[in-house]
């Protein structure tokens, strides 16, 4: 296993469909387990990409300063490299079997042995315009012995392995080290690239689960990310252009307002389950100029993003079928991304799948302030990033992407207290008394662009 470093401070970069967020956090170690404190957040809202794919790269370099910039001041440190989350609609995974024969067979089977066969399959022919991302491994082979998970030490010639391969299209991915290269006047770099889901992986799935069998089902905005892991082994990955957005749409479409009024009902108001609305609860959405205001029924919000939810989570149980491990997920599906804090959202995973969900929150942070913030699914990406500055993404390899650089921002003092796990949900900080859900809904109806009212039907 890797050694944790905790000499540095590490800043992971999210470019999502929604939002791009900048975590900067640095290891803490305790005596039960390694804690991370977070130091800085910056969080945008993202112009520039769509299913996960940069497709304005000026408006998303411009997401990227602003937050890169916050989350500096608040860590009051220059950020000047990133570990960068991606995830796109036209990745593609396929599975591929490697070997090579060793060049000392009467030594055992070395970790630069592993390296020379991972090196190997970056080179593999793949379809043209695509690029390798990540070359993963699942079960290695010595000689004629199948299904080792871990080599080193072993006698034998010939190492193989059945490795996860993962594509994405050359463009794609260009536009997303272009943003990083044009960021902070060209002078951020990056360190690693990571599929948003297994940086996901890393924040919210514990290793129990992950040994004994669990779908993590990533939704973020543009796209579900799904990645499943047996014997604490990475084992299928697929990605779905269904997420937060569609219900987004959804609801604009069925409900006939604005793609911005649609999006904050949807975050404001949604719930996956209909009875949880009355018959009469209303909200009253701004119509265009010159035009009365529109009364929205909330139940109906809820059956749309009901309908929705039961579509995804069917997409997600045919590829644990795909995947062949429908029947060794001890562990079930962790839901995380902006939408899995839909309330409800885990029953809906329940009756459609017929396995155990949970909501997966980031844990082992330091507790402060930003601790709080960020213990929310949305940020799982993020947090996972930094997670990724401190530990491989799999401990059998000793690299995640293969053109990886190794140096990172100086570290600077900061204070740190006992290490915490977030509960669910994630506690108020006691400066700030907490605010109960009908004050909240008053609050926002108070505003200038929503009245409630209450009609009877």
């Amino acid at each position: 296993m890797t050694a944790l470093k905790s000499d540095q401070i590490v800043v992971g970069l999210d470019i999502g469909s929604t939002k791009v967020c900048a975590v900067a956090g640095r290891l803490i170690r305790n005596k039960d387990y390694p804690t991370l404190e977070v130091l800085g957040v910056g969080r945008v809202d993202s112009g520039g990409v769509t299913r996960g794919s940069v497709v304005n790269i000026n408006k998303t370099v411009s997401a990227i300063n602003q937050a890169i910039e916050e989350a500096g001041n608040q860590a009051d440190i220059d950020i000047g490299i990133v570990n960068v989350g991606f995830s796109s609609n036209t990745i593609s995974a396929r599975r591929q079997v490697g070997s090579i024969t060793r060049s000392s067979p009467g030594d055992e089977v070395a970790p630069s042995d592993i390296e020379h066969l991972l090196n190997d399959m970056y080179r593999s022919v793949i379809p043209p315009g695509n690029e390798i991302v990540h070359v993963l491994p699942m079960d290695f082979t010595v000689d004629s012995e199948p299904g080792i998970e871990d080599p080193v030490g072993r006698n034998g010639v010939k190492l193989g392995a059945d490795f996860q391969i993962v594509m994405a299209p050359a463009n794609a991915a260009l536009n997303t080290k272009k943003c990083i290269e044009r960021a902070a006047n060209n002078t951020l770099k990056r360190d690693q690239l990571v599929l948003s889901v297994l940086a996901s992986g890393m924040a919210v799935l514990t290793e129990d689960e992950k040994q004994a069998g669990v779908a993590l089902v990533d939704i973020g905005g543009g796209t579900t990310d799904i990645a499943i892991y047996h014997r604490n082994v990475l084992r299928y990955i697929s990605i779905l252009p269904w997420a937060g957005k569609s219900l987004t749409d959804d609801i604009e479409q069925g409900c006939k307002v604005l793609s911005n009024h649609a999006e904050q009902i949807k975050v404001r108001f949604g719930n996956a389950n209909p009875a949880d609305s009355r018959l009469n609860e209303v909200v009253s959405v701004p119509g265009l100029v010159n035009r009365q205001p529109k009364d929205v029924l909330l139940r109906n919000v809820s059956l749309i993003m009901e309908d929705r939810l039961k579509e995804i989570a069917a997409l997600v149980q045919a590829e644990i079928l795909r995947s062949g491990f429908e029947h060794k997920l001890l562990g079930g599906i962790v839901l995380t991304g902006g939408t899995a804090s839909t309330p409800n959202i885990e029953s809906i995973f329940k009756r459609v799948t017929n396995m155990d969900v949970r909501v997966g929150y980031p844990e082992c942070l330091e507790h402060n302030g930003r601790a709080d913030l960020v213990s929310d699914p949305s940020y799982a990406t993020a947090l996972g990033l930094v997670w990724a500055g401190f530990k491989q993404v799999d401990e059998r390899i000793p690299f995640i992407s293969s053109q990886a650089t190794t140096t990172s921002p100086k570290p600077t003092p900061s204070t740190t207290s006992g290490g915490y796990r977030p509960p669910t949900p994630p506690p108020v900080q006691d400066e700030q008394p907490k605010e109960g859900l009908i004050s909240k809904i008053r609050k926002f109806f108070s505003g200038d662009e929503f009245i409630e009212k209450k009609d009877t039907y």
